[in-house]
């Protein structure tokens, strides 16, 4: 880890943590999709799970790792911020404190959920990639960066809806949501599947990699590993 970084995985870093911080508070508003509602931020949040597959596949379990904490950590500095901001007090002349506390605010549960949600689905996600891609010994990308998303992306709904909602909404309709958004997200990714496909094979081209986890720790706390 204490290599060079490549400017490609510095910017694929950069855009993983951007479509995180955008999917959050995209999140305040739910949209219809068809006959299902879902929070705005499910147009963007899949193409963090992208990304993550793309990291893992290129560079490897540890680097993802590495890019799944930073994002957590710009995703609490964001919550301290817009907390801060909101109770810092208002000038007198402004009248849009209220809806930027309801645009921007959350209560302690629902960011509770969104972070264990957001980091059991990513790890499970780069881990089921990593395991896959040494299984498959390489082959078969579309296979596994479609597994790794609906393992991740269920977990990610499943953790996130009911911590978030469970005794507010019946089981029933929990459920649903928690079905809903995983297929959802994961229909996202075989869309542009070949798209990430050509992504990947530019990227291992580009920067001559393609690292196999063979005897990477995969220990979530395990941050810097040499």
């Amino acid at each position: 880890m204490k290599n060079k970084v490549s400017v490609i995985f510095m910017l694929a870093g950069i855009l993983f943590t951007t479509c995180l911080l955008i999917a959050n508070i995209l999140a305040v508003k739910i949209i219809m999709i068809g006959p299902w509602a879902a929070p705005a931020g499910i147009m963007i949040f899949p193409v963090a799970y992208i990304l993550n597959d793309v990291i893992a596949e290129v560079w490897g379990y540890k680097k993802a790792r590495l890019i799944i904490w930073s994002g957590f950590t710009m995703n609490l500095l964001m919550v301290l911020f817009f907390s801060l901001a909101i109770i810092l007090p208002p000038a007198a002349f402004w009248t849009g404190q209220s809806g930027f506390a309801q645009t921007v605010g959350s209560t302690p549960r629902i960011v509770f959920a969104s972070i264990m949600a957001y980091l059991t689905g990513s790890f499970l996600n780069a881990l089921i990639m990593s395991r896959m891609k040494i299984r498959h010994k390489g082959k078969n990308f579309g296979v596994r960066a479609i597994v790794s998303t609906f393992a991740g992306e269920t977990a990610d709904s499943f953790i996130f809806i009911s911590v978030a909602f469970a005794g507010l909404f019946p089981v029933r309709a929990l459920i649903i949501m928690v079905v809903t958004q995983a297929l959802l997200k994961t229909l996202y990714e075989i869309i542009v599947l070949p798209l990430t496909g050509r992504v990947v094979a530019w990227v291992k081209k580009t920067e001559n990699q393609d690292v196999f986890d063979y005897s990477v720790s995969y220990n979530p706390f395990k941050i810097i590993e040499i």
